[in-house]
């Protein structure tokens, strides 16, 4: 049996999330086109006939600009450490005229194996793959190079069997039935936000955040109540999120309590509202809400 953890690592919009999702089989991240929409360290557990793999999802690695994205870079840093293998995540559509040296640098210290993953392969021309993995083999001696589609699910089960191969023996960490050590309130918070991104334009993202002031566990009537405060950082962005008419804050709640009712599988009330908090994302108070890990 081998059992260990897996960082999943790389820039923002790299399909991180997309492919932690598909590794464990249900939807532990949210997912955007906006950049930089994970902010938490996410871990998934997927076991199989040959062990357990502890995947953990991270925030991108970019250049930051906030107190909020210098612990988010800290956290997908500090997720390189004190693992069994690390998986870095490359989107291979972009036009990478070389490989990325700053990611290089960062894994180059690591006495782990790591494995790139060349992920977005569907959305590329065969041909140019190989001069691709050619150029990453110069870059780095990496453990393995596996292409894949998360999106697909092209070659998932490949990578899996070489993050498995290169993990340690040992015995399963987690009982069978564990998944994550994320909290309600995160997937509730999350779920929020993934509409807010969805559904507003492209400023907004980097300025937004979703709070949890209540949680009601559902009541005799099978109803959970949950309470949540939408954070913008000005008073000319909160018209943005509330609509016209309440238009944008009605679809966004609509489509979260959605969300929710299939991720908890019961009822629920969803009460949302939009508060300016200025400059939120250099508030250690706020931000030791939204970006703590959980606490075991």
């Amino acid at each position: 049996m081998k059992s260990g953890f897996v960082s999943l690592v790389g820039r923002p919009n790299a399909g991180k999330s997309t492919l932690l999702n598909r590794l464990v089989g249900t939807k532990l991240a949210i997912v955007s086109d906006k950049p930089q929409t994970t902010r938490n360290r996410i871990v998934g557990v997927k076991n199989y006939d040959a062990g357990q793999v502890v995947f953990v999802d991270t925030p991108g690695i970019h250049r930051p600009m906030h107190r909020m994205n210098v612990r988010m870079v800290d956290a997908a840093l500090e997720a390189m450490r004190d693992v069994d293998a690390v998986g870095l995540v490359i989107d291979a559509s972009e036009r990478h005229k070389e490989p990325d040296a700053f990611l290089v640098d960062r894994i180059r210290p690591l006495r782990v194996p790591t494995v790139l993953i060349l992920n977005k392969v569907d959305l590329i021309a065969r041909p140019k793959l190989l001069p691709m993995i050619e150029s990453w083999q110069q870059a780095f001696a990496f453990a393995e190079i596996v292409p894949v589609s998360a999106a697909t699910g092209e070659n998932v089960d490949r990578l899996e069997q070489a993050l498995l191969k290169h993990l340690p023996d040992g015995e399963p960490l987690y009982p069978p039935d564990y998944l994550t050590d994320q909290p309600e309130r995160f997937f509730v918070a999350e779920l929020v936000r993934e509409q807010v991104l969805q559904n507003t334009h492209a400023e907004l993202p980097y300025t937004t955040a979703v709070m949890v002031d209540r949680f009601e566990e559902p009541d005799e009537k099978g109803l959970m109540r949950l309470y949540c405060s939408i954070l913008v950082e000005r008073e000319s962005q909160k018209p943005i999120v509330v609509g016209r008419g309440g238009e944008m804050i009605k679809r966004i709640g609509t489509n979260a309590r959605l969300e929710l009712e299939e991720f908890f599988d019961t009822r629920v009330f969803l009460d949302l509202r939009v508060k300016v908090r200025s400059e939120w994302r250099e508030d250690e108070r706020i931000l030791d809400e939204l970006l703590e890990p959980p606490r075991s």
